[in-house]
Order: C-alpha cells, then sequence, then structure tokens
C-alpha cells in the first residue's frame, strides 16, 4: 500500500510559478509613490481629517430660546417689545417688526375698490363684493367699482410708519441648548459661573464666546445685507450656529460657532423681502372698527447643526484593514508577471515574454 502511495506521488506532475524580476527604475519609483499616496491618503484625510477611528452622531437635540430687547419711535407712537415682535413667545422663528403700513379706522361698509397699475392705465382689482355701482376713487382722479368691505379699504387710506432708525440697536438673547444621545453629552451656549453676567455684555467670539446677546444692525451686517433696505422691504436672515465637538477631547473644547446669511432670495424681486397682515379690532360708538396692519420685517430663523465623535474600536479596525488591504493589493501587483519593479543582473530577456508553467516529475 505504501509502495503505491510512493509511486502516485511520483508520478504526480508539479507545477512551479516562475517570478521574473525587472529591474526598471521608472516602475519601481511609481510602485512605491502609489504605495506612499494610499498611506497618506488614509493616515492624512481618513484619521487625522474626517477622524475614521471615531463613531459619530449628527443632528443632535436641541432647544432654542429667544428674547429680544428695546424699543423704538416713529412718528406717531413709541413701539415696545410686546407689539414689534412677532411671536412673542420667543422661539427659533420671530420677526422684528421695522415698518408698518396701516389703515386705520376700517368698518363694515360699502367704498371704492382698490385700483391696481395694467399697462399704461388702471384696472379694478376683481372682488367678490361689488354691488354693481361705478364710484369716484378715494383721491378723485378716475372711477372704480363700489364693493362691501372693511372700508376705507387697504392703499386707499394708508399710512406709513417706520422703525428703523432704532432699530438696529435691538438686542437678541438666542440661547441654545444641544444633546447627543449616543453619547449622553449636553451642552449649552450660555455659561453661569457669574451672576449678572448677560446683563452686560454682548456676543464677541474671542472674548465672549458664551454670551449669545447680539445686535440687529450686526446680525444683519455680518450676513452682508445694508440694514436700511432691509428694514424697508423686509427679508430672512438665518442665525446658523454649529456644535463640531470631539469628546475624545475635555469638554471644553466643544464650543458653538455662529454664521449669518440671508435666507430668501433677494434676486427675484417677486419673492423677496418679507412682509405679513394682522387687525387689531375695537368698538367706537358701538361700531366694530379694526385698524389694519401691513407689516415689514425682518424675520430671523434660528437653524442649529451639529455633529460629535468619540474614539470607537469598530471604525479604527475597519478603517485600518482597510488601509492594510489597499496597500496589500498595490504589493500584489508587483507579483503578477509583466508588472515588476527588479531583476538581477545578467537577465536574459527572452524571460520577460510570459511563459508557461514548467512541469517536472518527482515526489514531494
Amino acid at each position: 500500500m505504501a509502495t503505491r502511495g510512493h509511486q502516485c506521488c511520483r508520478d504526480r506532475q508539479l507545477r512551479a510559478l516562475r517570478v521574473i524580476v525587472v529591474k526598471n527604475r521608472s516602475l519601481g519609483i511609481m510602485y512605491r509613490g502609489v504605495q506612499l499616496l494610499i498611506l497618506l491618503y488614509f493616515i492624512w484625510y481618513v484619521f487625522i481629517i474626517q477622524k475614521g477611528y471615531q463613531e459619530n452622531e449628527t443632528g443632535p437635540e436641541s432647544s432654542v430660546v429667544t428674547k429680544v430687547k428695546g424699543i423704538s419711535r416713529s412718528h406717531s407712537k413709541v413701539w415696545d417689545v410686546e407689539e414689534y415682535v412677532k411671536p412673542a413667545e420667543g422661539g427659533s422663528v420671530f420677526s422684528i417688526l421695522t415698518r408698518v403700513e396701516v389703515t386705520h379706522s376700517q368698518t363694515l361698509e360699502s367704498c371704492p375698490e382698490v385700483r391696481e397699475a395694467a399697462g399704461a392705465g388702471w384696472r379694478a382689482r376683481h372682488s367678490p363684493g361689488r354691488t354693481g355701482r361705478c364710484v369716484p376713487y378715494y383721491n378723485g382722479s378716475g372711477k372704480t367699482c363700489e364693493v362691501t368691505a372693511w372700508c376705507p379699504v387697504e392703499d386707499g387710506w394708508t399710512v406709513s410708519e417706520s422703525l428703523g432708525k432704532m432699530a438696529a440697536q435691538f438686542t437678541i438673547l438666542i440661547k441654545n441648548n444641544i444633546h447627543f444621545p449616543r453619547f449622553g453629552f449636553s451642552k449649552g451656549n450660555v455659561k453661569g459661573e457669574k451672576s449678572g453676567y448677560l446683563k452686560g455684555c454682548t456676543f464677541n467670539e474671542t472674548t465672549d464666546l458664551y454670551c449669545p446677546i447680539f445686535r440687529l444692525g450686526s446680525i444683519v451686517e455680518q450676513a452682508g445685507e445694508n440694514f436700511t433696505t432691509l428694514a424697508e422691504r423686509g427679508g430672512v436672515i438665518g442665525v446658523i450656529i454649529n456644535w463640531n465637538c470631539n469628546l475624545d477631547l475635555p469638554d471644553s473644547a466643544c464650543n458653538p460657532s455662529y454664521s449669518f446669511r440671508r435666507l430668501d432670495p433677494k434676486s427675484i424681486q417677486v419673492s423677496s423681502g418679507y412682509n405679513y397682515r394682522f387687525a387689531k379690532y375695537y368698538s367706537c360708538n358701538g361700531t366694530n372698527t379694526r385698524s389694519l396692519i401691513k407689516a415689514y420685517g425682518i424675520r430671523i430663523d434660528v437653524i442649529v447643526h451639529g455633529q460629535a465623535g468619540k474614539f470607537s474600536l469598530i471604525p479604527t479596525i475597519i478603517n485600518l484593514a482597510t488601509a492594510l488591504t489597499s496597500v496589500g493589493v498595490v504589493s500584489m501587483c508587483s507579483l503578477c508577471p509583466g508588472c515588476l519593479a527588479r531583476a538581477p543582473s545578467g537577465t536574459n530577456p527572452a524571460l520577460l515574454l510570459p511563459r508557461a508553467p514548467s512541469s517536472a516529475t518527482g515526489s514531494y
């Protein structure tokens, strides 16, 4: 039995893979250069820039509370916070009135309908409450349809009042708290070590990073806008708070950063600006009366972004394995015929051609 096995081994065909090494400086430099680039990519970009050794979480849970302070005056009255901030609750989205167009003492009756420009002339704006009569317009120039509505209608007897001169000095407190549930990490943008600290500070990125009190004029300026122009037509400004936290470092290294930009498309006149209407109702001599207010203002949208990372063994192993595999693939290429970088002196050039595997008969 042993003799038959021995005979079988002698009859077995042996296949030997011959590796040919080519002496070529250019190919050698290219080969080592590719390996170096792969190592630099993983070390510099994957591990240092992208922190591939960390587990990450984006989109923190966030709460925003705002408070506006300041007093302004128009030619007819004094405006305080209760009147020029809408809504008054102090959420992440609110508007500050900078100009109003008021139609006073409107009552339910019949009056001339609003006209609008149509080419070289005028036309009446279609209203469902038309009486069918044609009456003189408010200023006596031409006629228009009569309607049953709150009269006088808007644009017929409107008074404009501006709050813009003093509005730039309004201050806005923006309190933000974030929480990353995966890591159980929470932090806010207000520090309370000093009693009464917020009463005498304004935001400064260098000296008062944790005093989130901003002047309205400063916000508009940092968004790249002219305050006077924006206050006249209104607009939407985004206050973006970004938390980029490396939780392998102390908590003091996790700080908020602020940026500001205009969100409404000012280049498109139809959709540019910001305004809305509301009314104040009262009774005058037993008659239901109201003042209609078209308010232009600066709307503030507080937007919170963030991400946190912390060392984790799993992503570290995955990225290390990927790096070693990538370098190994390049090394394997050097072993295939025609991808070789060095040869001993005296190599026969004919050996550079592909050869069939040699065979030999013998025992293991």
